[in-house]
């Protein structure tokens, strides 16, 4: 049963990298960079939710919207001051302002929020009991995984049926040939960034539930190991981000309780080494020859 426990723990955890390595996926799949600001719009989804709970006293379920809305418009605005006139720049100025609109989003919550960490009390409380009380399940682990999963489909369904779908695996294959065609390329980036930014949000509330502690740097490293998970589930692809997720999830819960809490990180980067080493493109990815 304690091995039960623990991978249930560790898909749970897993499930929220899952969502966040989704967001990576779709804009790194579509605009071919990574944003790696989106750690931080995690952070201010779970600020959002926090203060429009606590000090707004709205039902936890207009918070989790409230702060849907919140990153979602934060995110199109980001694209388009920041991302947007960058868009034929070399790959290193798009990599440096990424990480210079993380600070600034990070410094900006410090300067509003302080460096306190608040307490976040999960958006569902309560325990599943099976096996005789053997086996307990916090019903957010349970709502993380569900989440997870309905994103997960409802991502590859609206990818692979919608007109706007078919607009971005244009976008992701050829931008000028997708222009030519008469596809709107900026709006199909944009509403890229803002399917990322929510689904940042949903990731920040979740993650604060599963933590129950929220401050400014709390997005930081999840979204390093969520990039790793779209990296090792294959960066561009919606399954192999689930996969990468929840892959990363299990191994680090499974390195906490059998080997050692300080070594799990490591343990996680080393076993991406090695898929990498063996598997460059990801678990799920594709080898692209380029055409000289």
């Amino acid at each position: 049963m304690e091995f039960l426990s623990y991978l249930i723990s560790g898909i749970s955890l897993g499930s929220v990298y899952a969502i966040i390595a989704l967001g990576y996926t779709m804009v790194y799949g579509i605009a071919k960079m990574l944003n790696f600001a989106h750690g931080d719009v995690i952070m201010v989804g779970g600020y959002i939710s926090f203060c429009a709970m606590f000090y707004l006293g709205l039902p936890n379920i207009v918070a989790v919207l409230l702060a849907v809305v919140v990153c979602t418009v934060l995110g199109i605005v980001i694209e388009r001051l920041a991302y947007k006139p960058l868009r034929s720049a070399p790959s290193l100025a798009v990599l440096i302002t990424a990480i210079g609109v993380s600070y600034f989003l990070q410094n900006s919550a410090l300067l509003i929020w302080k460096a306190a960490a608040r307490v976040y009390p999960p958006v569902v409380e309560g325990t599943a009991s099976l096996f005789g009380g053997q086996l307990s399940i916090s019903y957010i682990s349970l709502l993380t995984i569900a989440v997870c999963v309905v994103i997960m489909l409802a991502l590859t369904t609206f990818v692979n049926k919608s007109k706007m779908g078919k607009a971005m695996r244009a976008c992701s294959e050829d931008k000028a040939a997708a222009q030519l065609m008469g596809i709107n390329v900026n709006a199909t980036i944009s509403l890229t960034f803002a399917i990322g930014s929510a689904l940042a949000a949903i990731a920040g509330v979740l993650l604060c539930s599963f933590n129950t502690s929220l401050m400014p740097t709390t997005g930081s490293m999840p979204g390093i190991k969520a990039f790793t998970a779209a990296v090792f589930g294959g960066i561009g692809s919606i399954p192999g981000a689930f996969l990468g997720g929840l892959l990363l999830g299990i191994i680090e819960a499974m390195a906490k309780a059998y080997i050692s809490t300080n070594l799990a990180n490591s343990i996680v980067f080393a076993v991406l080494i090695v898929v990498l080493l063996v598997k460059p493109a990801g678990l799920l990815g594709k080898s692209v020859t380029e055409k000289v």
